[in-house]
């Protein structure tokens, strides 16, 4: 039988039928995943086959991953040589960002945009609380939106708090399978208890995950939404470390950049120092913005010191 894993928690998957009957479920032990590089070869959002192993303990065993469509990935929190699997089968992920209490930085907005270009998902930027916004941070958004939907991404001002932009974000999530990121403390929690109020997500407790050390290993998980569609939740993406990618490929995740690569004097330009950078050329005309293009040299940097 045919079954999406709606949630993992190690060995163990909870994994759903298309007629609703939810199973615990675990990897057959001949189950061979051939390429497998990730320390989770079975993510939320994978559709499998399995076969019954306790009808009355309503337990199963995956025999087969079917094919993904795309997914999302991570560096692994305990192999930096190695990547972990976010979730899997995605139409879009949605980032709830802030810029007050706590302001959600421009570097991990990009960090978070360039995974969903990197695996073709369409990203959604969600600027919440605000109801604490004062002119400087409405005049910071208004700047940013620009930013950001000149580049092809929508944006959204919201405030839970207040129920503001509730609906907007309901009808972007319709029918769609969503991938949902933020910092502890952006409102994620909150949007899904305005949703789910039966589950009662304790915000502290969702924090708590998306620390170091102990709480690295993170389960993500996905809800059915009332009104058609599915959010995966994942409490536990502080730092985004891109996976699978090199300093030469990074430009190609700046869609502003990607369709300038072509136009620069050598093949292998990185847009920092090379003579003839298209790049560089439209950063200084205005075509490009400066804070997408520092957040691309930070990124950069940061993928340098880690010799990828």
């Amino acid at each position: 039988m045919e079954a999406l894993i709606y949630k993992s928690t190690g060995n163990w998957y909870v994994a759903k039928t298309a007629d609703g009957k939810i199973y615990n479920a675990r990897i057959k032990g001949v189950l061979k995943i051939d390429g497998i590089t990730s320390t989770n070869p079975i993510a939320v959002g994978d559709n499998v086959e399995m076969e019954l192993e306790n009808e009355v303990e309503q337990t199963a065993m995956i025999s087969e991953i079917l094919q993904r469509r795309n997914y999302v990935a991570r560096i692994s929190p305990h192999n930096k040589h190695q990547h972990h699997i976010v979730a899997s089968n995605l139409d879009q992920g949605l980032l709830f960002a802030t810029l007050k209490e706590p302001k959600t930085s421009q570097g991990f907005m990009d960090r978070f945009l360039v995974a969903c270009e990197m695996y073709h998902v369409p990203a959604i930027i969600v600027f919440n609380k605000a109801d604490l916004y004062k002119k400087k941070e409405l005049t910071k958004f208004e700047e940013l939106k620009k930013i950001y939907e000149a580049v092809g991404y929508k944006v959204v001002l919201a405030s839970l708090l207040n129920g503001e932009g509730v609906e907007e974000i309901s009808s972007i999530l319709k029918d769609k399978t969503t991938l949902l990121s933020g910092h502890s403390g952006v409102g994620k929690s909150t949007f899904i208890n305005l949703i789910f109020p039966e589950l009662d997500l304790r915000t502290q407790e969702v924090s708590d995950w998306s620390g170091k050390g102990l709480h690295t290993t993170t389960f993500a998980e996905m809800f059915d939404l009332p009104f058609g569609g599915k959010v995966i939740d994942t409490p536990g993406i502080r730092e985004l470390a891109l996976a699978d990618i090199t300093p030469k490929e990074l430009s190609h995740y700046f869609p502003e950049m990607r369709v300038l690569i072509n136009d620069c004097q050598f093949n292998d330009c990185i847009h920092i120092n090379e003579p003839g950078c298209a790049v560089k050329a439209a950063v200084a005309n205005g075509k490009v913005s400066e804070e997408r293009y520092t957040s691309y040299c930070n990124l950069l940097a940061s993928m340098e010191e880690k010799s990828w």
